[in-house]
């Protein structure tokens, strides 16, 4: 589904991608993982376009996206649920839905994938005319996640979705995770939480300055001593 090659990123004069290539087939969660600044955001957002890659290619179902504005990725199936959530705080929890589906002219479905959105998160159907600033930080990351399902992602980017989470709303998304990769859409997931992550997904890759460092499946990152030692906390 999705193939990143070879790209480099800069920020500035900051060469914050060196090369990153990786794939994602249809149905599968990967997950991106490594120390801060390793460039796992990055990698999230060249996908996007929001950061634009200065070399390699990223191809979605076949064509090219490299160049491609963020709002035409979108329409293409690609979304993005952002590390801090960026949700509307001035609006309500309905409204916030309603911007993921800003692109959507089917009326009919829009209402049925609000309804798919208040199951999979009941707190907030009973939230839905609460404004998204007053909600707690599960409450946001919540939404953030319902909004971006609003725009049927084929891929859905998560972008450290349990950071600043009490234990038990971290293990509740993460089961939505997996419910909403069971129902078909592919995840590509960016997670500080490595043991978290690799349990979600079904491989991984290691990220550190810039570069893919090891890649695998979840069970021999699980296993590598080096992946322990450096992101398990274990010796």
């Amino acid at each position: 589904m999705l193939e990143v090659d070879g790209i480099h990123t800069y920020y500035g004069s900051i060469h914050a991608l060196r090369g990153v290539s990786l794939r994602i087939a249809a149905g599968e969660v990967v997950t991106l993982i490594g120390a801060n600044g390793a460039g796992k955001t990055t990698t999230l957002m060249s996908i996007s376009s929001v950061t634009p890659v200065r070399e390699g290619r990223i191809t979605f179902k076949g064509d090219d996206i490299t160049r491609m504005s963020s709002e035409r990725i979108v329409a293409r199936g690609v979304t993005q649920v952002p590390e801090g959530r960026m949700i509307f705080p001035a609006l309500t929890v309905e409204e916030n839905l309603r911007m993921g589906a800003y692109l959507r002219k089917d009326r009919d479905g829009v209402r049925r994938d609000a309804d798919m959105v208040y199951d999979l998160f009941p707190v907030l159907r009973e939230r839905r005319r609460q404004h998204g600033g007053t909600l707690s930080g599960g409450e946001q990351q919540m939404l953030a996640i319902g909004r971006a399902l609003m725009a049927q992602p084929r891929l859905l980017l998560l972008d450290e979705p349990s950071l600043g989470l009490a234990p038990i709303v971290v293990e509740n998304i993460f089961e939505v995770i997996r419910q909403i990769n069971r129902a078909g859409t592919t995840v590509l997931l960016v997670e500080q939480n490595a043991q978290m992550a690799l349990s979600v997904a079904h491989r991984g890759y290691v990220l550190a300055t810039g570069q893919v460092i090891m890649e695998g499946t979840s069970e021999e990152l699980l296993n590598d001593p080096k992946v322990r030692a450096a992101y398990l906390g274990e010796d």
